[in-house]
This record gives structure tokens, sequence and C-alpha cells, in this order.
């Protein structure tokens, strides 16, 4: 079976009722997609398909033959940023990290359909993706801000620009 992943043809050893997760982080060694609950739950395997959001947990690997898979680094890379990932590090919008690249695809779903900066909107273009650490205020000011079209200062975050010096490093 072959597999098209983030731009890169791949030929997948792996069963046809494989999870697309299984065969990602076992076979291809892309660790981005994180088992979570395992049962579509949490959204932390969330990758696009054709651009669309799915579970990978739940999708049987010969159901995507085919098609075009991007995972949170067919983004963009560490030296060019995706306006999306340009925006989570600027609204320091990720923690610990765990949720974080399926929380990227969905908005990267949510966005490119022609989502707007509405917080309601973004709100439910990611509910059923489950972050313990945030509180989702600074993931949802990220989308707004790319849905918007802001740009980024990588060096400055949106955080730091209202940071006091209090006599030690900040």
């Amino acid at each position: 079976m072959n597999l098209t992943v983030n731009g890169v043809a791949h030929e997948v050893e792996s069963g046809p009722l494989t999870s697309l997760l299984d065969v990602l982080r076992e076979e291809l060694a892309i660790t981005s997609p994180k088992a979570g609950c395992e049962q579509g739950g949490c959204g932390a395997c969330t990758v696009l398909v054709d651009g669309v959001a799915r579970r990978s947990c739940l999708t049987p690997v010969a159901s995507v033959q085919g098609t075009e898979i991007t995972t949170v680094e067919g983004l963009g890379s560490p030296s060019d940023l995706s306006p999306l990932q340009q925006a989570f590090t600027h609204h320091y919008a990720a923690q610990c990290g765990f949720c974080t690249s399926g929380m990227m695809l969905a908005a990267q779903a949510y966005i490119d359909g022609g989502g707007s900066d509405g917080h309601e909107a973004i709100q439910e273009a990611i509910a059923g993706h489950v972050c313990r650490c945030t509180g989702y205020v600074k993931i949802i000011d990220a989308i707004a801000a790319v849905a918007r079209g802001d740009e980024f200062d990588l060096t400055v975050t949106a955080s730091s620009a209202g940071m006091v010096n209090l006599g030690g490093a900040v």
C-alpha cells in the first residue's frame, strides 16, 4: 500500500485495518500525532486527509490510500514556520505540547475552509480537542490572529510585550 505523507510517497507494509496513527508513528516514525484516548475523543491524533481534519486513531490505513496526509511537520519547518505555527509561538499557545499538533491541524483545516476570527466559531472548530494545560484562551487568540492575517515577529511573544523587569532577567 502507498501513502503520501507531507508530500513524500511511502510504501507501507502494515495491514489494511491498521490505524493510520500506528502506521505514522510505528512504521514511518512520524510522532507528532499522539496516541491519547485512542477512541477519537481527545483530538491528539488529528491529521489532515486531503485537507480535512481526521482522527488518525480511528482511520484504517486502507481508507486513505491515494490521499494527501498532512501532519504538523507538513505545515512548516523549524526554519520556515507556517503562519499558524508562528501564531502558536507568538501567543504562547502551547504548554506541554501533547495536544498541539492535533489542535494546529484542526485549526489549519478551519482557516483553509475560510474560518473567521470569531471566538465562538473557533471554539466550535476545535471542539473535541482536549488541552489540559492552557485553558484555550491563547490557542483561540493564535487561531484568530491567523484568520485575520496577522504577521508575527517571533523575537517577541504576545505576553513579553507587557513584562516588567523586577531586577532579574526577563
